[in-house]
C-alpha cells in the first residue's frame, strides 16, 4: 500500500497554493496521466469530481470528494473506481517570508494485487512527476522568484 507524506517550502501564498490544488478541473492541463476531468459538484466547502487517469493503453476512472477550508487545508478521500481506498491531504501554512509551509500526503491501496505491485514499483517516479508538475504550474501561474528556485533545488 503506497504511503507518502513530505513537507516543502514554496515561495508562494496558502491562498495561491490552495486556489492551484482546489483548481480540479485544469489537472488534465498539467498533471502526467490526468487524461479527463469531470466535476460533478462543487461548493466553496467541498467537491465530487471523477478523473480518468491513463497511461498507454491503460484508462481508469475514478472519483472523489475533495473537501476545501481554504487557505488551510484540502483533504481528497475515494469514492469509486480501481481503488480500495485513497486519502491524500494538503496543508498550507503560512511562513514567516511570505511562502508558504506545505505538507503533503498521500495513502491509497489497489483492489488488484497486480495493480498494488505496479503501483509499488512506479510509486517514488511517479509522485516526483506529479509534485513537479504542481510546483512547475504554479511557477506559470505566479511566477518564479529566486527562493522558488533555491526550493526546486
Amino acid at each position: 500500500m503506497p504511503r507518502h507524506s513530505e513537507t516543502k517550502h514554496l515561495p508562494y501564498t496558502p491562498e495561491q497554493l490552495f486556489d492551484l490544488v482546489a483548481d480540479v478541473q485544469d489537472y488534465d492541463e498539467f498533471l502526467p496521466w490526468v487524461v479527463a476531468v469531470r466535476v460533478r459538484s462543487s461548493s466553496e466547502k467541498e467537491m465530487v469530481a471523477d478523473l480518468v487517469v491513463g497511461f498507454n493503453a491503460f484508462k481508469e476512472r475514478f472519483t472523489s470528494r475533495v473537501v476545501k477550508d481554504r487557505p488551510n487545508k484540502i483533504c481528497v478521500d475515494y469514492v469509486e473506481g480501481p481503488l480500495k481506498y485513497l486519502h491524500n491531504e494538503w496543508t498550507f501554512e503560512r511562513a514567516a517570508d511570505g511562502g508558504t509551509n506545505l505538507h503533503f500526503s498521500v495513502d491509497f491501496a489497489f483492489k488488484s494485487r497486480l495493480f498494488e505491485s505496479l503501483a509499488g514499483a512506479m510509486f517514488d517516479r511517479a509522485l516526483r512527476r506529479m509534485t513537479t508538475a504542481f510546483e512547475q504550474r504554479a511557477a506559470a501561474l505566479y511566477g518564479i522568484s529566486k527562493s522558488s528556485a533555491q526550493s526546486a533545488a
